[in-house]
């Protein structure tokens, strides 16, 4: 080779310095460190041979120049910061509106139940299946019908309790022992053929008029003779009397084993009242001493319909019955009279 195709010393010194230069400014902007490429070039050029040629594609941008995501960092950093904190918010609101719609529903979210656990109880107290709740809701629901029947059945009625129980087998075969009987005041929804304030039918009326009640002519009623501290009376009248009254000829002979007004209880009569009878009994209850003549305000009440054995959840309740007395009797086992324990209403 030629000196004169040799490089000279100056112009190598401007191409290292240009090269510093060059390193320098790629440090400050980049950060980083000098290319390998860089390095081969500087060791060449102290060498003698110095490239004269442009960089191949890939190789690192010239100095001073810097990438756009580099040159746009910033911003962007910090919009990705608002969108993360914005996403946050976001993941946040969500469970929040998912308890508003679980609350709004009556799911009973824990915040919900937290924060008013009144109603919470007052949820569960109407919704529960199962549970000592569900008894209880049960149980007064039972009880509020029970007593709401019985507050029409008063307004029907006009009486207190508006029903009463056979508790004994004087009235049989047209009331048996258990019958529940719904029982009106007296005067209310009395017939045409009652002519008192009372409105019973006797059974000397009933014949003449055909007016029948629980399988006989005439009114069956309950009455609570002075004295008396068992159960109301549940009997048919059978015809009135007034004071002073020899009713020993109206009186019919089967029902007395007296033979004249003498020797016959309660004749002639003390008192206006009603002779009653018991259909399954052999002698008036005037006859038998049970009862004076009964009195208008001695009655309470006048008999209108009975429902057969429910009359037995009373009489167990008030141990006039025992349990398996009354499950015998439903249905349908003899028992003795001795073991029967079934007081007596006439």
């Amino acid at each position: 080779m030629d000196e004169g195709d040799r490089p000279t010393d100056g112009d190598e010194s401007a191409d290292r310095d240009e090269r510093n230069r060059s390193e320098s400014a790629t440090a400050h902007d980049g950060g980083g460190g000098v290319s390998d490429e860089l390095e081969d070039e500087a060791s060449d050029g102290a060498g003698g041979d110095a490239p004269d040629t442009e960089p191949e594609p890939g190789s690192r941008p010239e100095a001073g120049s810097r990438p756009e995501a580099e040159q746009s960092g910033e911003p962007d950093c910090a919009d990705a910061h608002d969108g993360a904190s914005h996403g946050a918010d976001s993941h946040d609101e969500a469970p929040r509106d998912g308890e508003d719609i679980a609350t709004k529903a009556g799911l009973g979210s824990t915040r919900s139940s937290d924060s008013d656990p009144d109603e919470s109880f007052l949820y569960r107290f109407r919704h529960d299946r199962e549970g000592a709740l569900m008894w209880i809701r049960e149980m007064l629901s039972s009880v509020a019908v029970v007593l709401l029947v019985g507050l029409l059945l008063f307004g029907v009625s006009g009486v207190w309790p508006p029903m009463v129980a056979v508790e004994s087998g004087s009235m049989e075969p047209n009331m048996q022992v258990g019958d529940l009987v719904f029982v009106t005041e007296p005067g209310r929804l009395a017939p045409d053929a009652a002519e008192n304030g009372v409105g019973v039918v006797t059974h000397e009326v009933g014949q003449e008029v055909d007016y029948r009640t629980f399988g006989s002519y005439g009114s069956v009623m309950i009455y609570t003779p002075p004295g008396r501290t068992g159960s109301p009376i549940i009997h048919r009248a059978r015809f009135h009397v007034t004071e002073g009254e020899n009713w020993y000829d109206r009186a019919d002979d089967r029902y007395h084993n007296a033979v004249d007004c003498e020797s016959l209880a309660n004749c002639p009569a003390p008192h206006d009242g009603y002779i009653t009878l018991g259909d399954n009994n052999g002698a008036y209850d005037q006859a038998s001493g049970l009862s004076p003549p009964v009195r208008a305000e001695w009655v309470n009440g006048v008999a209108r319909v009975r429902v057969p054995y429910l009359g037995y959840i009373r009489l167990v309740a008030t141990g006039q019955v025992e349990l398996n007395e009354a499950i015998a009797r439903t249905v349908g086992s003899s028992l003795s009279p001795a073991s029967s324990g079934f007081s007596a209403a006439g």
